[in-house]
């Protein structure tokens, strides 16, 4: 359990909060490049850590992300319009450029220089892979841009996909680092989701119900090992790398797709799952794309012109009793993303981590918030920049293995936990 008083130093994130700041020492997803498709394309609200943004593309293709409120009487620039360059609000026709600068206030004397006093707040906004990212921190300290191997394949070999979460941040990762609940949450769906299916690896996670977690730390967070046993003599390991602050790998499967998330707050209570599946040496198929697209492996199925799943809470994941009771779905929900999703927003928007009773398979979680709340307080009382911010540390892989009993996994798979392009990945 934490102390209330922990609980909301790990849960809040706004600004001038100690989990805010340590989000803005890192590039984090702001957005979807499919978002802003083509230059002067509508403006889209972007909301990350409680701040409220506007997100454009300007005539010549430069990505803006400056402060949602026009600077005159505070109207939403979501309002305005998006021409030469500019955004200009539609009450008085206040102009801003990608910066945040103000262009022009129509109503002040043509000779005035009124405008160039006029700058709203701004953050930097920059394509990597299919991600628009953003950095929100002290622009003197901005770091280099993120090496995550799946944004770097050829667009061919990778898929992103992003969807609401109406539950904080941490919770949400939480989850993402629990592989002891795949054996239960997601034992149908090893059976008969296409993007699963049909893998050596299933067998042990069904087949053991108790895994031994080994988490050992790495330079950008931790690499969490779940244990299972395998054929005689030997052991079935996946390696979840977490790299601070909220990125997750999940182990691969067979010849399918490798995946993970990111995590990113919206405000206190709902968060962004940005979800990408790549391969790191081959094509994706057209039918794998199509299962991602359709809801299958870890992505959702969302409602049309919206990032909002087609299951959600308002209409509870169309959980479907039968289903369950046939063993359908062990949770009457379909679809891995949303079972996940369905389990931690039932925990309510922040969970009291004040009542939970931890147990053994909850060690990585352990260490993730320990880790996590010791570079919060370094950064505050020191000045120390927090692990994961170095792009060094993004270049990582999980791993599936079998390995005889007396061999400790991390010596043996050390080199396949390091993105290697051109090289396939370590699955079973």
């Amino acid at each position: 359990m934490l102390r209330e008083e922990i609980n909301e130093l790990m849960t809040q994130t706004g600004p001038g909060t100690m989990m805010g700041d340590l989000f803005r020492q890192y590039w984090i997803p702001a957005l979807l490049a499919e978002e802003l498709p083509e230059n002067d394309c509508p403006q889209v609200r972007v909301k990350i850590l409680s701040e409220r943004l506007i997100a454009f593309r300007d005539s010549q293709g430069r990505y803006g992300l400056i402060d949602e409120f026009c600077a005159h009487r505070g109207v939403s620039l979501w309002f305005g319009r998006n021409e030469e360059s500019g955004l200009r609000c539609a009450y008085h026709g206040w102009k801003y450029d990608y910066t945040g600068q103000c262009l022009e206030v129509p109503s002040e004397p043509e000779k005035s220089t009124f405008c160039a006093s006029i700058k709203l707040r701004s953050y930097p906004l920059v394509k990597v892979g299919d991600i628009l990212w953003t950095y929100m921190g002290d622009p003197a300290k901005a770091p280099p841009l993120p090496e995550f191997e799946f944004c770097h394949v050829p667009s061919s070999q990778t898929f992103t996909s992003k969807r609401l979460e109406e539950a904080n941040w941490l919770q949400a990762l939480e989850g993402g680092i629990d592989s002891s609940h795949v054996s239960w949450l997601h034992s149908t769906g090893l059976k008969d989701d296409p993007l699963f299916k049909d893998t050596e690896g299933n067998k042990y996670n069904l087949g053991d119900f108790k895994p031994y977690f080994e988490v050992v730390e790495a330079d950008g967070g931790l690499y969490i090992g779940a244990r299972r046993n395998a054929e005689e003599g030997h052991y079935y390991w996946r390696i979840t790398p977490w790299i601070m602050p909220a990125f997750t790998m999940v182990p691969p499967r067979g010849d399918h797709p490798m995946h993970g998330h990111f995590w990113v707050p919206i405000d206190d209570e709902n968060c962004w799952v940005y979800t990408f599946d790549y391969q790191p040496v081959r094509d994706l198929t057209p039918a794998e794309v199509q299962a991602m697209k359709d809801g299958y492996g870890v992505h959702s199925q969302n409602i049309p012109g919206t990032y909002i799943p087609v299951n959600n809470k308002s209409n509870d994941y169309l959980m479907d009793r039968d289903a369950q009771k046939r063993g359908d779905t062990f949770s009457g929900v379909r679809g891995i993303a949303i079972q996940d999703a369905s389990l931690q927003e039932s925990m309510g928007p922040i969970v009291d981590r004040t009542k939970e009773r931890l147990v053994t398979t909850d060690v990585g979680i352990i260490k993730a918030r320990a880790k996590l709340r010791k570079a919060a307080i370094a950064l505050k009382e020191q000045g120390i920049t927090p692990p994961g911010v170095d792009p060094s540390h993004h270049r990582v892989r999980s791993a599936s293995v079998v390995l005889p009993k007396d061999v400790p996994y991390i010596e043996a798979v050390a080199d396949k936990l390091k993105a290697q392009p051109g090289v396939r990945q370590a699955t079973v």
